[in-house]
């Protein structure tokens, strides 16, 4: 059940949400010491969950000859769906269309709990295989999409250490989508994953990453096969980081993109959007608006012009 088009998917990440919060507040697992959770209802379902649809935010409509989901072999970038969290913790999904975006549907509640998220492919045949989700008490879960029924691991916890969390792909060298981590002084941790989830103990990488606001990758965006990675620093500069594969030292010296990347509240990827092969990345304006750089394979140059894709995204917490 690595990928599941239109009412499928969605019926998978309702029962995806029910895993997930009812691990979230049990918060045990067979040999995993975490911290206590507090206690908390369980949000019920909705009637037809999967058939609520709304307007906004906005989305472009589905180009003619809309791409198709066949994914032969590996792949460079996933082909993630993109999902919300808005501040009421209503937790809505669009799919991609080979342009941009479809008009969102809304897929559950109570996703206020989550701090973070992210889909991941780890065999890398363009679709998720599961996702991560880190919680605010600093719980890290792992929900499988390779079962009949999605089921969600506890992983640990105590990754309220870190400031960012992201599962940008493959950093060491394996297909697994690995995580990356900083902590509040800003030194950089890699975790390699195991395609059950589990992370192995974490690799110091080193330290300076505190200087980023922003931190967004998911897939190749330079066309050499290998895990990129994009940084904000507080000035507004958009850094390159190139993959390399090694685990120990994950990413080459930082390349500089350009200036007035300040313009973006928010950055973040779902991999590639328009099915070329590259990764892309999408930003958000403090008006709300979405913007797709779509990828361009060249490290000197790795976006192309900006295009809006959306309006209304000031309504989301979390973006994924």
């Amino acid at each position: 059940m690595g990928f599941l088009p239109g009412r499928k998917r969605g019926r998978a990440l309702t029962r995806l949400a029910t895993t997930v919060l009812a691990a979230t507040l049990l918060g045990t697992t067979a040999g995993t010491a975490v911290a206590d959770t507090p206690a908390a209802p369980v949000p019920a379902p909705l009637k037809n969950a999967d058939k609520v649809k709304s307007t906004a935010p906005g989305a472009s409509k589905a180009p003619k000859g809309r791409m198709g989901y066949a994914a032969p072999g590996e792949v460079g970038a996933p082909f993630f769906p993109f999902s919300g969290v808005d501040r009421s913790g209503d937790l809505y999904m669009q799919e991609s269309n080979g342009s941009g975006f479809d008009a969102r549907d809304y897929r559950w509640f109570g996703w206020d709990v989550f701090k973070a998220a992210q889909r991941v492919d780890h065999n890398k045949d363009g679709y998720e295989e599961g996702l991560y989700t880190w919680d605010f008490n600093g719980n890290l879960f792992y929900s499988d999409f390779t079962l009949d029924e999605a089921e969600t691991r506890l992983i640990g916890g105590g990754w309220n250490v870190y400031d960012k969390v992201l599962s940008p792909g493959d950093l060491g060298g394996a297909k697994e989508s690995d995580i990356m981590a900083v902590d509040k002084s800003g030194v950089l941790y890699v975790y390699l994953a195991h395609p059950d989830g589990k992370v192995t103990p974490r690799i110091k990488i080193g330290a300076g990453w505190g200087a980023y606001s922003q931190i967004a990758g998911q897939g190749d965006l330079t066309g050499d096969g290998r895990t990129d990675l994009v940084a904000r620093d507080k000035a507004g500069v958009l850094w390159l980081y190139k993959g390399t594969g090694n685990p120990k030292a994950p990413f080459a010296a930082r390349q500089k993109v350009g200036a007035g990347w300040n313009a973006y509240n928010y950055l973040f990827s779902t991999g590639d959007v328009d099915r070329d092969g590259n990764a892309d990345l999408l930003a958000r304006t403090a008006g709300g608006e979405l913007m797709l750089y779509k990828g361009t394979g060249n490290a000197r140059a790795p976006y192309a012009k900006p295009v809006k894709v959306g309006w209304g995204y000031q309504t989301y917490r979390l973006m994924f």
